[in-house]
């Protein structure tokens, strides 16, 4: 079974459980998610919609939310997406980064540089380097040097964010290569990649037992 498949069946998953019992955010952000690495943008977006109103204390965690507006061009909202994330996320680059990203495509990159938070406390080295790039303080072609034999990880995020940081300065000849180095498409590989790190979470509701369904509503 291929990877598409694989995610159309995991949506397929999410979509009965919600069937159910609709009312759990987490699950709305599991199929957004999924959507996400399918690059159904709007469908995405539109799930993380309803889990922030089934539960409004998750904005600043819907960081997911915040690609999905980048990936759909809405870059307003994902600037603020990102600004609110980073009140309770403050020491990841990568927030700070998109930040910059939304920010960029709206004002140009000499605004977004000198609205770029300082972050010293990213455990990930690569991401430091990350972090340098976007400030202005070292050349793309030092970051690539960094991580040109490292693991295949490391290696992928010096190269997607060198081409992000090229897409931002409006040079589209070097920004694609790097985004799709050893990945068949960006709206798949860059969301699939990102969407695989651990973040902090608020802690979940807790939900009174689903009503059980009449068969005349099974049937609906």
């Amino acid at each position: 079974m291929s990877h598409a498949a694989l995610l159309e069946s995991e949506v397929q998953r999410l979509t009965r459980q919600l069937d159910t019992d609709p009312r759990h955010p987490q699950v709305y952000i599991q199929r957004g998610m999924t959507y996400f690495k399918l690059g159904h943008i709007a469908e995405a977006i539109a799930d993380f919609d309803r889990a922030e109103h089934l539960n409004p204390a998750l904005t600043p965690y819907l960081w997911q939310r915040g690609l999905a507006y980048y990936y759909a061009e809405r870059f307003t909202d994902g600037a603020k997406q990102f600004e609110v994330d980073l009140t309770v996320n403050k020491h990841d680059v990568e927030e700070t980064v998109w930040c910059y990203l939304c920010q960029a495509q709206l004002q140009g990159t000499q605004v977004a540089r000198a609205s770029l938070l300082p972050v010293r406390n990213d455990a990930r080295p690569v991401m430091a380097w990350v972090y340098k790039l976007f400030a202005g303080e070292c050349e793309a072609e030092m970051v690539l040097a960094q991580y040109r034999d490292a693991g295949r990880r490391e290696h992928f995020y010096s190269h997607l964010y060198v081409g992000l940081y090229y897409e931002a300065e409006r040079d589209a000849l070097r920004a694609r290569p790097n985004m799709t180095y050893g990945s068949p498409a960006v709206t798949t590989s860059a969301p699939t990649f990102r969407l695989t790190r651990p973040r902090k979470r608020p802690p979940e509701p807790v939900y009174p037992p689903a009503r059980p369904r009449c068969r005349a509503e099974a049937r609906a």
